[in-house]
């Protein structure tokens, strides 16, 4: 599927998203067809490493679309996330006027400020996307970045418009599919999630979970698998600082592979928890609390 069919069902936009080994289930697959559909951008919450950047990733491949990523983090602005200005190059093209005697021209500040010295950063890049096709825009981990970011926002998820100040009012022809990611440490406020619609990924059940490991390694051991799937399980509901998401599944899974492990025991659990677990805190506890296959 290259293009965004109108009448696509949740169905197929299932299928879709399985051949591109994402598994998703029903409630998943229902908002992002309504975010297609709608056009609405899709505001997805959950724990890391459970599938949220996937999602945009995915749904770039699938409908044959740029992926322009926006990584957030604290201190962002709209210089870094928007656009900003040349100034090197502005002010090499002054000297050049200057030499040749035209600085003081009516002409000479409207080409410093021509879009030629401008530095598309990745919003703006998605919204002056041309020629019918539009761009997967990826907004990650947007709990990263300041609240003032945040609230800067709302005007280009509302009507998908940049305003700059020396050009004018850039709008998107059409919306861009814009997924926004979110590992909720802190709270995103309710004036952009109204903008969004929203979805919370929660850590796979084992059947999901097995399915996913499959998809990603189809020649994994099946008796390696199911005790990988299940020893991670049981992970998650341990008291652990950080409990192992979907991607840490998936590393583990390759790792064990890569040692030319058939099934799990518990020399090679120990050897290998740093793979799975990313705190020391957790992995002692783990060692020390025994926990059984």
């Amino acid at each position: 599927m290259s293009t965004l069919d109108p009448l696509i069902s949740i169905d197929q936009l299932q299928a879709s998203l399985a051949d591109q080994h994402y598994i998703a289930g029903r409630p998943l697959s229902t908002a992002i067809y309504l975010a297609l559909k709608l056009q609405k951008p899709l505001f997805l919450e959950g724990e890391a490493g459970v599938g949220k950047t996937e999602v945009a990733k995915v749904l770039a491949a699938m409908l044959g679309r740029p992926l322009i990523r926006l990584q957030c983090y604290e201190g962002l602005d709209v210089n870094m996330a928007v656009y900003e200005w040349n100034y090197a190059r502005q002010m090499l093209h002054i000297r050049l006027l200057e030499a040749a005697g035209k600085a003081e021209s009516e002409g000479a500040l409207q080409d410093i400020f021509a879009p030629e010295y401008l530095l598309k950063r990745p919003l703006l890049q998605a919204i002056e996307q041309r020629n019918g096709v539009d761009a997967v825009l990826l907004i990650d981990e947007l709990d990263r970045a300041d609240e003032e970011f945040e609230a800067f926002l709302l005007e280009i998820l509302s009507d998908f418009q940049i305003s700059i100040p020396e050009i004018g009012t850039i709008r998107a022809e059409t919306p861009p599919i814009v997924i926004i990611t979110s590992n909720r440490t802190r709270e995103i406020h309710d004036a952009l999630k109204r903008r969004c619609l929203y979805h919370w990924i929660d850590y796979p059940t084992f059947e999901k979970e097995y399915e996913i490991v499959l998809a990603h390694v189809p020649h994994a051991p099946e008796i390696l698998a199911k005790e990988v799937v299940g020893f991670v399980q049981t992970l998650r509901d341990q008291e652990l600082y950080k409990a192992p998401g979907v991607a840490e599944t998936l590393d583990w899974m390759a790792a064990l592979i890569a040692l030319d492990q058939e099934s799990l025991s518990e020399e090679i659990i120990t050897d290998t928890l740093g793979v799975l677990l990313k705190y020391q805190d957790d992995i002692t506890y783990v060692r020390a609390a025994g926990i059984k296959l």
